[in-house]
């Protein structure tokens, strides 16, 4: 059983943090709302790059749909009409829509995707921007005069 975490008191009491504040909200309504469809991986597969797989079995690439804005990664998938006559006695694929949203940390992009046999990977590298890396600074040598004595 899950508790549902209260995070007003993050709100009441700090400034500027109002975005890591809502990613602890949107993680905790997910943990809530009890979806598991479909399944997925976070894997690691570099400095700074990353790789999202999920299983989508019976879904085709145009059923699929993959948008990022402002640091959100959007999956959706919905599935066309089926018009044929099959009779299932049983049917075990899921053939519903679904939608998947990854909160992206800042500079993270997505670089790519690809769809095969039932499994969709994405992509993703984080770029921190060349003026946000750490500097080297040189100690400028001052060639000292000597203080004259009175």
């Amino acid at each position: 059983m899950r508790t549902a975490f209260d995070f007003s008191p993050l709100y009441r009491t700090t400034v500027g943090f109002d975005r890591i504040a809502h990613l602890f909200d949107a993680a905790n309504q997910t943990a809530n709302n009890g979806t598991n469809y479909p399944p997925y991986d976070i894997e690691v597969t570099g400095d700074n790059q990353y790789v999202i797989t999920i299983a989508v079995a019976g879904f085709a690439e145009h059923e699929v749909d993959i948008q990022s804005e402002n640091g959100v990664l959007l999956v959706r998938g919905k599935k066309d009409k089926d018009e044929s006559d099959r009779q299932f006695l049983y049917q075990g694929i899921a053939n519903r829509s679904f939608e998947r949203k990854f909160q992206l940390a800042d500079y993270v992009t997505v670089t790519g995707a690809q769809l095969a046999q039932g499994i969709l990977q994405i992509s993703l590298v984080k770029e921190i921007p060349d003026a946000m890396k750490a500097k080297k600074i040189a100690i400028n040598n001052v060639p000292s005069t000597p203080i004259e004595q009175q």
